[in-house]
Parts: structure tokens; C-alpha cells; sequence
């Protein structure tokens, strides 16, 4: 039992050990931006049923968004990210779980449960880590199986249908193995009603299991050995398409917007099946005063993902399509063609293979230095209503080595630097093309012949940061990275009788200052950063447009600049604050970088057009870079005797201004979205349980969060309020 006395000096800030430089660290002694994600905050965000997006804009720098239902998100760290929508996507924001380099999007959606902590890296990583990237990392640690028996029991039910379960157990099975299985499924009923087939509540819904079994065996003090095996099945919808959901000359959602009603004339009510299995091996060697760390990994996946793209009807014969007595060959609004398209995933294999030595903890120079192998491979098959199936086969390998080290100049100061060189090689091969296709029957399309296509590169990445501790509590950091993305090639247009694109490397030098400080000690703590970027040969990828292309092109340079604010304050024994925010200013510079404006031609483009009717971009901010982002936590606890607490927490989220396409037009640009979440419940100490009752979104705000340009003002929105209660047990 806690007693009185003993709750009221445990309402202290907790230390932060983060793992960012691979071992475990007070956030403090590390040269790097960090934000982290747990406990209390994490279960919040996660108990209405969602996805790996939850996170977004709950970091300061950190955005996602996707077009791919439940899979494929696109992170964005301080601006820097990717807007396609294809499978075969390259992302410079990596996500790394439990040490495995997640690359595919799809691979980037594993659901997120049993987390110890997630660790928000900002700026060029690859020195230490196996996959480059030039934009920073995401890193998702679950909990780890030890000799102790540990385990709970969470299961919420909410409105939509929503049912949640989520389970973990682990302990010794003998006194050198101990394991630990944590399972999680999240349910949700269909609420989306189709008004055209006269189909209610077909869409919106899904069903996730995925379930994680780790073993680990520790024999001796010298040697170790980690099995990791994961699986994720899902069953659900894809992206809801809300078409003409704005109007010409505003970015505000119209009166033909309704969250729960759309009307499909194809796409089978949107559905999307995906299931992922995988294994990771970590082994680790104790040699004297070093340690061999090995790390083999295996994922594999398929699935598929369809929709009505255009979002609405077209008909030939006019109808009543909306009921009120007018006949409309399209509706709502005007739908100039149909746009219907399914993806599917099909012979995926990703296999990563880790080396690292490591010395130990001790003494002034501490250093470590590994190898890392790439190799990934999968067919992407699009399918449109009019071209019929296409298949492309995407082949990905990459080797590189690594190494950092840091030397404690004095107890005060210690100095970082690290370099890799990467190899990397990419290539593609167009295989059976307008398979069933109308237009190939009446002649639209014909079989292109397409040489296999290749690229590579190979370069040097660095970085060099200096940490200082101006006292137990404060220390200020300086971190220059230059930071390497591979060549990319992008192929979804061969489905559309176009040829492949290709982007050249981009390289990034980037360059922060920071602080990071318990100002009042266990009461107040302030981190802060500012940074400056400057990225040759930007990748981007050119999304729609009049020809409704997916266009990989170079900029010649793109520049970013900001900062980041972060506090934890504890003005009484009984209240936590917390606050994040960010400014992010990004910059295309380019004077001769041209795109095609929306090809629905309902878009007011606010850029200036040459005279071809191209869209000069130069000067624009990167797409999906929110400028600002801020985020906002209060927790406020009652005790209840020594037994338990009353409390009441609160989370809001804030996204500032933010263009969602390479140009810019009044439509196609969000401003002031803003989420919120509540949760009251009660803490039993004595019998270590809570029950809750939660709200997620809680004012039910309806926001844009991307858009489909080249058929008419399609929208995807945001996920609707959704309500419930939970119930958590642990046992010890």
C-alpha cells in the first residue's frame, strides 16, 4: 500500500532515458533534438481505436497523414517528408521498431502496442542507426520479456461500434529464458452509409489483430539472444473520398459534406485487407570489454486497397440522385469522369541484416561501428476501371557502413562524430500491363515496352555534435549532420500508359542548437532547439495535376528553418502541465521548377502560371510542412485516502497552416485544425487497476487532411468523435 506521505513525493518529473545513440542515456547528455512519447500520454491517444497517425502533431515537428485508410502513413519531421501515395513510396522519415528499420509504408503502419516508449529523433540519423534518412526517425521500443512475472489487461468499448483489447503477459520460463506475448485487437463497425445504393452503414469500420511473442534467453553475463515474432491482420475500409467537398474560392467544407453518408457508384464500398508477418533475431556477445550486437530480420506482407477515387456518382442518363427532385448526371457536384482504382501488394520480402560493436560505458571515449545489408523486393499491381491491372516489380538493395564516437573532453563537455557510407541500388521492371483493360479493347491504350530501369549511388554522410552541462540540471548542445536520400524511381504511372519517373540523390546539411534544462528541479523542465536546413536536389513528388500524374522531379534546393519548444511543469502536487510547439518555415528554391495546376480546373492556384499554363512553385513552402503545430496536456488527480485518485487528463492538438500540394491554391490549404481529447477516471492503488471514461476528438471537429486534385474538389477528412469507457488491471 502507498501511504499518504509516499504519494506525495512521487509527483516528481520522472528522469528521461532515451536510446537514441543506442544506449540508454538521461535525455540530457544527448546531442539530439529528442522528443519522447509514453505512459499515461501514449494510452491516450490510442484509446478511441487508432492508428500509428494518433501521433501526429502530439510531438512538436512531427506530422502524418495518409490516403491509405490504415496503411501507409507519410511522417513528416520538420517539414520533411513525402506525399506519395504509392506502395512503392521512398520516405525520408524512417520508422525503426524494436531495432528493425521499417521502410515499406506498409511496414510503417504495424499497430503500436505493449510500447515502452517512442523516441522522436529530429534532424539527418544514420551514423548509428541501419537505414539512412535525411529528415529524422520515429522509434517505437516494446517491453522487453524479464524474469519477472508482468502483466495487464486493457479492454475499452466506445461508440461506432468501437471494441478494444489489449493483453500482455510475460515472466521466466527457466532461469536463463523468460518471454513475454502481447496481443492487441481493435474493432470497429461500419458507420458510413452509401445514399446511392441505398447501403447503410458499409463503410468506415475495421477489424486489427496483431500479436507479438518475444523470447529471450540470457545464459551467461557474456551472451544474449532476442526472438522477436509479430503478425498483423487487417480487415477494413480504405480511404474515404468525399468529392466536391469544396467549393471554388474557399477551403471550408460545404453544405454537400456529411461524415456519415457518401455516394460511391464503384469500389465495392472501399475496401482494404493487408496481413504482415515478421521476425527479428538480436544476439548479443560480451567480448571483454566489447560487445557484438547482431541483428537479422525478416518481414513479408500482402494485401490489397480499393476505392471510388472520384468520391461521387456520374451516370449517363440523368437521375434523382440526392432524392430532392432535381435529375443530375453527376453528383455532388460536378464529376467529370469516373475515377476508380485498386492496389495490391503481392511477393513482398524485406531482409535486413545489422552488425555493430560497441566498447563499453566506461572511460572518456566510448565508440561503436557496424555494417548494415538492405535487400527488399515486391510487386505493386494498380488497377483502374478503364486501363485494367498493371504489375511492376520494385527491387531495393543497400550496404553500408557505420561508426560514431564520443570523447568526454571534461566531466562537462563531450564531443560526437560519426560517419557512414552507403551504397545504394534501386531498380524497376514493368511486367504484365492492361490486363482486362477496356481502353486497351477499344483501342485508348496499347502495351508499352519499358527497359528495366536502374539506379544507384554511393555516398558519405556525417555528423558532429558537442554537448555541454552548464549544471546537474542544464545543458546546451550544437549538432551539424549531413545526411544522404538514394535515388528513387517511381512507376505508378506505367499503370496509365506514361513511363517511369526518376529523382536523383538529395543530400541535406543541417544545423541546431539547443537546450535542455530542469529549470526547477522535478518541477519545471524546459527543451528547446533551433535548426536550419538546406537540401540539394530535393526529392518531391508531383501528385495530380491535369494530367493526374505521380511525377518524381528534383528541386534544386529546398531550405527549412525553425524551432521547437517543449515543457513539463508540476505546479502542485496534484497537477501537470504539458506544452509543445513548433515553427517550421520551408522554402522551395527552384526558379525553374514548374507543375501542372489541379485538373479539375475548379482550384483558385494563387501562384503565377507561365505561359504554357505550367504553375511556377519556386518560393512555396513544402507541401504537408504544418508552419506551426502546437500541443497541449493537463492532468489534475484527487486523492482518494491512501487507496486511490480521482483524476481528470486532457490532450489538444493544433495544426497551423499547411499546403497540401507543390502549388498553392485557396482550396487545397488547411488552417487552425485542431483535436482534443478527455479522459476521467479513477486510480486504484491497493489493487493496481483503473477504469476510465475517454473522448477522443472530443468537439467533433470536421478537418481537411489531404485532397485529390485531378477530377474535382475531393477532400479526406478526419475520423469522427468517438466516446467510451475502458478498463485497465495489472498484475505483478
Amino acid at each position: 500500500m502507498i501511504l499518504a506521505d509516499e504519494m506525495k513525493k512521487s509527483a516528481n518529473l520522472e528522469e528521461i532515458i532515451v536510446t537514441a545513440q543506442k544506449r540508454s542515456q538521461d535525455i540530457k547528455d544527448v546531442p539530439i533534438s529528442i522528443s519522447t512519447v509514453s505512459g499515461e500520454k501514449f494510452d491516450s491517444l490510442f484509446s478511441g481505436g487508432e492508428d500509428i497517425l494518433a501521433i501526429a502533431t502530439r510531438v512538436p515537428g512531427l506530422y502524418a497523414e495518409t490516403s491509405n485508410g490504415r496503411v501507409a502513413p507519410r511522417f513528416y519531421i520538420r517539414g520533411l517528408g513525402n506525399t506519395d501515395f504509392d506502395l512503392a513510396a521512398s520516405q525520408p522519415v524512417s520508422i525503426v521498431m524494436d531495432e528493425v528499420v521499417k521502410e515499406n509504408v506498409i511496414l510503417k503502419s504495424f499497430p503500436v502496442f505493449d510500447v515502452k516508449q517512442v523516441e522522436v529523433l529530429r534532424g539527418p540519423q544514420g551514423t548509428l542507426f541501419g537505414r539512412n534518412t535525411t529528415a529524422g526517425m520515429v522509434k517505437f521500443d516494446s517491453v522487453l520479456p524479464s524474469q519477472e512475472f508482468d502483466a495487464y489487461v486493457k479492454a475499452g468499448a466506445g461508440t461506432l461500434g468501437t471494441l478494444n483489447l489489449e493483453a500482455a503477459a510475460g515472466g521466466a520460463i527457466s532461469e536463463t529464458l523468460s518471454a513475454r506475448f502481447s496481443l492487441l485487437s481493435q474493432n470497429r463497425d461500419d458507420w458510413i452509409s452509401n445514399a446511392y445504393t441505398g447501403e447503410d452503414d458499409v463503410m468506415g469500420g475495421f477489424s486489427e489483430l496483431a500479436w507479438r511473442a518475444q523470447f529471450l534467453l540470457e545464459p551467461s553475463d557474456d551472451f544474449s539472444a532476442l526472438l522477436n515474432i509479430h503478425r498483423r491482420d487487417l480487415d477494413g475500409t480504405s480511404t474515404i473520398f468525399r468529392a466536391n467537398a469544396l467549393t471554388s474560392g474557399s477551403n471550408d467544407l460545404n453544405d454537400t459534406y456529411d461524415r456519415d453518408t457518401v455516394y460511391y457508384d464503384a469500389g465495392d464500398n472501399n475496401p482494404q485487407e493487408y496481413d504482415n508477418t515478421g521476425a527479428s533475431l538480436k544476439l548479443d556477445f560480451g567480448l571483454g570489454d566489447l560487445t557484438l550486437t547482431s541483428i537479422s530480420a525478416y518481414e513479408t506482407l500482402s494485401g490489397r486497397s480499393k476505392g471510388d477515387i472520384d468520391g461521387g456518382v456520374l451516370t449517363e442518363v440523368p437521375e434523382d440522385i440526392d432524392g430532392d427532385g432535381t435529375l443530375e448526371t453527376s453528383y455532388p457536384g460536378f464529376i467529370p469522369f469516373t475515377a476508380l482504382t485498386e492496389d495490391k501488394m503481392d511477393d513482398f520480402h524485406q531482409i535486413t541484416q545489422e552488425f555493430r560493436l560497441a566498447s563499453d560505458d566506461a572511460g572518456s571515449v566510448t565508440w561503436q561501428a557496424g555494417l548494415f545489408y538492405f535487400d527488399s523486393a515486391f510487386d505493386v499491381i494498380t488497377i483502374d476501371g478503364f486501363y485494367g491491372a498493371t504489375t511492376v516489380t520494385h527491387e531495393n538493395t543497400s550496404w553500408a557502413a557505420f561508426g560514431q564516437m564520443s570523447f568526454d573532453v571534461s566531466d562537462q563537455f563531450n564531443i560526437t562524430g560519426g560517419i557512414r557510407y552507403t551504397v545504394d541500388e534501386k531498380s524497376l521492371v514493368v511486367g504484365e500491363q492492361n490486363v482486362d483493360g477496356f481502353a486497351l479493347v477499344i483501342g485508348e491504350a496499347e502495351i508499352q515496352d519499358y527497359d528495366k530501369v536502374e539506379v544507384d549511388d554511393d555516398k558519405i554522410s556525417w555528423e558532429l555534435s558537442g554537448n555541454y552541462l552548464l549544471s546537474d540540471a542544464t545543458s546546451v548542445f550544437a549538432r551539424v549532420a549531413y545526411g544522404f536520400r538514394a535515388p528513387t524511381i517511381q512507376a505508378r504511372d506505367v499503370a496509365f500508359e506514361s513511363a517511369p519517373s526518376v529523382a536523383d540523390s538529395e543530400t541535406v546539411t543541417s544545423v541546431e542548437l539547443g537546450v535542455k534544462s530542469d529549470v526547477i528541479e522535478n518541477v519545471l523542465r524546459l527543451n528547446g532547439s533551433i535548426y536550419h536546413y538546406v537540401i540539394n536536389d530535393m526529392q518531391f513528388s508531383a501528385i495530380g495535376g491535369e494530367g493526374n500524374f505521380t511525377r518524381l522531379l528534383n528541386a534544386d534546393k529546398g531550405i527549412g528553418q525553425g524551432f521547437e519548444l517543449e515543457a513539463e511543469w508540476l505546479p502542485s502536487d496534484y497537477l501537470t502541465l504539458s506544452a509543445g510547439f513548433s515553427y517550421n518555415d520551408t522554402e522551395i528554391d527552384d526558379d525553374q521548377l514548374r507543375v501542372l495546376p489541379c485538373g479539375s480546373g475548379q482550384c483558385t492556384v494563387v501562384d503565377d502560371i507561365d505561359d504554357d499554363g505550367n504553375v511556377i512553385v519556386d518560393g512555396n513552402p513544402f507541401p504537408q510542412a504544418p508552419e506551426t503545430t502546437f500541443n497541449f496536456s493537463a492532468r489534475f488527480a484527487v486523492p482518494m485516502g491512501t487507496d486511490g485518485e480521482f483524476y481528470a487528463y486532457t490532450d489538444w492538438a493544433f495544426q497551423g497552416e499547411t499546403q497540401i500540394f507543390l502549388y498553392d491554391s485557396v482550396e487545397y490549404k488547411t488552417k487552425d485544425n485542431f483535436e482534443g481529447g478527455l479522459r476521467i477516471g479513477y486510480n486504484s492503488f491497493v489493487h493496481d487497476y483503473s477504469v476510465s471514461v475517454f473522448g477522443r476528438n472530443i468537439t467533433d471537429e470536421e478537418n481537411v487532411r489531404g485532397g485529390i486534385d485531378f477530377n474535382n474538389l475531393t477532400v479526406i477528412d478526419n475520423s469522427p468523435r468517438v466516446m467510451g469507457v475502458e478498463f485497465k488491471m495489472n498484475f505483478n
